[in-house]
């Protein structure tokens, strides 16, 4: 049986301009293709989580806009429970501009909005939602103030806590205080820690520099050459699928998602839940859009085979 899960996060729409290239700086370039599909790191976690058969619940904030009433419906056609996605009367629902490549790379812009103005009232109405779930994940396009009360909130109502710190930025240490899983991509990783990746040991450093300040599990997803993960009981580091990548919007999110639907919450069958959520962000991969190419646990079940 899957995870009950929540989500603290940002609420996007995607616009997405498909080009040859990335145009060089002053450099106008025409597009080939043009489209919008619901997104947001949070709003994609949540997705992937669903999909992958978790009772899911989203807590955000959208703008009293067209856009934040379409990111609603389209978390709610999932079956994500919107109850605790709030409507910003001031500030417009997230939107992020997304330029992709012909080699499936992509550029991203985005404007914050109400994610970015939401404050701690947010949560007045969680404490129901952190008696339900198992786990509670968070990433940095909300603030980082508002993820440390609902940390706190989880830890008192023995859930437990995944930090996607995406966009990377300064981390307030006692948030780390209250997360039991950090889960970087490489990048990210070596801006937090001032420790560059370059291979098993400097691996190993991270997660001991994030243990240092009382993360327990220490995740880093590495591209094309798989995902790493050191836990008090060991370490290792799971291959990638090699897949012909068409737009990797919303991989990373979809590992995070995926990968919380299935894990025990003793870690027993970490190794085995990053497989199956490596296969999911290799399907995501080969796709267009966020939230669209995002699949479903029979999808990512029938791949495995």
């Amino acid at each position: 049986m899957s995870n009950k899960v929540a989500v603290l996060g940002s609420i996007n729409v995607d616009t997405t301009y498909h080009v040859h290239r990335f145009p060089e700086p002053g450099e106008t370039l025409a597009a080939t293709d043009k489209s919008s599909a619901p997104g947001g790191k949070g709003a994609n976690q949540a997705v992937a989580a669903v999909r992958s058969g978790s009772e899911t619940y989203f807590i955000g904030m959208v703008g009293a806009d067209s856009e934040g009433k379409f990111m609603r419906n389209a978390l709610q056609e999932d079956h994500i429970d919107t109850t605790n996605v709030g409507n910003d009367p001031r500030h417009g629902t997230g939107t992020a501009l997304v330029t992709l490549d012909e080699n499936g790379q992509n550029d991203i812009m985005v404007y914050g909005g109400a994610n970015q103005a939401m404050t701690k009232d947010v949560l007045s109405k969680s404490e129901e939602v952190m008696k339900k779930v198992d786990f509670l994940i968070t990433q940095f396009e909300t603030p980082q103030t508002v993820a440390l009360e609902a940390f706190k909130m989880a830890k008192a109502n023995g859930v437990i806590t995944v930090l996607n710190p995406a966009p990377a930025t300064e981390i307030l240490p006692e948030l780390l205080e209250y997360t039991d899983i950090i889960a970087p991509n490489e990048t990210e990783s070596a801006l937090l820690t001032g420790i560059e990746i370059t291979d098993d040991a400097s691996l190993d450093q991270t997660a001991e520099y994030f243990r240092a300040k009382g993360v327990g599990v220490t995740l880093v997803t590495l591209g094309s050459k798989g995902a790493y993960y050191s836990t008090k009981d060991g370490s290792g580091t799971v291959p990638a699928f090699k897949v012909k990548a068409i737009d990797t919007t919303a991989a990373g999110d979809t590992f995070i998602g995926a990968l919380i639907s299935q894990l025990l919450p003793d870690f027993s069958n970490l190794a085995d839940a990053i497989t199956y959520a490596q296969r999911a962000s290799s399907l995501t991969v080969q796709g267009m859009g966020a939230m669209p190419s995002i699949p479903t646990f029979d999808q990512v079940q029938e791949a495995l085979k």
